[in-house]
């Protein structure tokens, strides 16, 4: 079994792969579609001048989260069934703050680098190329920082959701996340035509 949807399980292995690869196919289109190919439009989100990013990864994440709800509704999907990584809060720190620095350094995370490489972008090539080198030298290193990575270790059962932590019903954080995405949404523009003003008075000056 590929994935804990119902509809799913009576599918031979090779059909399975072949919907996973086509599901890639569109997620890669519409990220660059998006404009998440871009270096320039992921670095601009570091200086409020462009919010696609998060318009973009904001609205991915409501659209999942109600497709997975409404699955799970329908009795397709059994949410319980999903694999969630265990929850390390300092090297999830450290590694939050790693993973930032490169996005704002190099305008891309590894999976829009991708996207960019797909349109012969070079500084998305040369962004793959650092990744596998920084991947080559965390492998032989992990023994090193073994203890590290495995330290701050939260709930009993090392994973934690909003849900769990709050005793909530997933609908209702399915409600409030959507209405945190549509204050975000509506601040996000307010902040781009702030600096957009601010920029083009500079510019007259």
């Amino acid at each position: 079994m590929f994935a804990p949807i119902s509809i799913m399980t009576d599918m031979s292995k090779e059909m399975v792969l072949l919907i996973y690869f086509f599901i890639g196919i569109g997620f890669g289109f519409f990220l660059e579609r998006g404009g998440l190919g871009n270096s320039k439009v992921m670095a601009l989100q570091f200086y409020f001048r462009n919010m696609t990013v998060f318009k973009v990864m904001f609205t991915a994440i409501i659209t999942g989260m109600t497709g997975l709800i409404l699955l799970n509704a329908v009795g397709w999907l059994d949410l319980g069934s999903i694999y969630m990584n265990k929850s390390f809060l300092w090297p999830g720190i450290v590694g939050g703050l790693v993973m930032g620095v490169g996005f704002a350094v190099g305008g891309y995370c590894p999976g829009t680098s991708i996207v960019g490489l797909s349109t012969l972008k070079m500084d998305a090539l040369f962004y793959i190329l650092g990744s596998l080198f920084g991947m080559f030298i965390f492998g032989e290193t992990v023994p090193y920082f073994e203890k590290f990575f495995k330290s701050g270790l939260m709930a009993d059962n090392g994973t934690i959701t909003i849900q769990k932590y709050f005793g909530m019903s997933s609908g209702l954080v399915a409600f409030i996340v959507i209405i945190i995405a549509l204050l975000g949404f509506w601040g996000s523009e307010k902040v781009e035509k702030y600096f957009r003003d601010k920029e083009t008075k500079n510019e007259i000056v």
